[in-house]
């Protein structure tokens, strides 16, 4: 079977430039509306909720939108910036953590709903002195629901690479 020359380059070249699935190494930057789906706006997510003003203390109602996460990026390989709230630690450093979209959420103050947290599990312990400090985080995310002591996640992370957010 003889072929063309012309049928030759186009089947071959059509391997080079078809991208695949999964194999992107350039992560995604993300923010943390990202993880909202398009057309939930996030102050329909969140109701007044119960209001305790003598104990200063606030219990937000979520409706259903909390737990509806995006699609688009489920087995995307993502960087995102964020706040750590440990789980596991070692003397070593911290194994697994939820990671929050500002300072305090889920230790001072009522947890954010399910679609603005993500479970992170680290590759090797992250051993920072302070982990009040922002952070980048890249890994693969999921569709993952997990329950933690400190609040429900819709997200789960595999993390590549933690390094301490750098303001520019």
């Amino acid at each position: 079977m003889k072929i063309s020359r012309r049928h030759f380059v186009l089947t071959s070249t059509a391997f080079v430039v078809v991208p695949k699935k999964g194999a992107a190494t350039t992560p995604r930057e993300i923010t943390w509306d990202d993880l909202i789906p398009l057309g939930v706006p996030y102050g329909e997510i969140i109701g007044e909720g119960l209001k305790n003003e003598q104990q200063d203390t606030w219990l937000p109602a979520f409706d259903k939108n909390a737990s509806l996460l995006n699609p688009e990026l489920d087995g995307t390989l993502v960087k995102i910036p964020g706040y750590i709230v440990p789980i596991d630690q070692t003397t070593l450093g911290v194994t697994s953590f939820v990671l929050v979209p500002y300072v305090g959420a889920c230790v001072h103050t009522p947890p954010p709903p399910p679609n603005q947290l993500i479970f992170v599990e680290t590759g090797q312990p992250w051993n920072q002195d302070n982990l009040w400090d922002p952070v980048w985080v890249t890994g693969t995310i999921s569709h993952d629901i997990q329950v933690t002591e400190v609040a429900q996640a819709g997200y789960a992370l595999k993390a590549n690479n933690i390094e301490v957010y750098r303001w520019e």
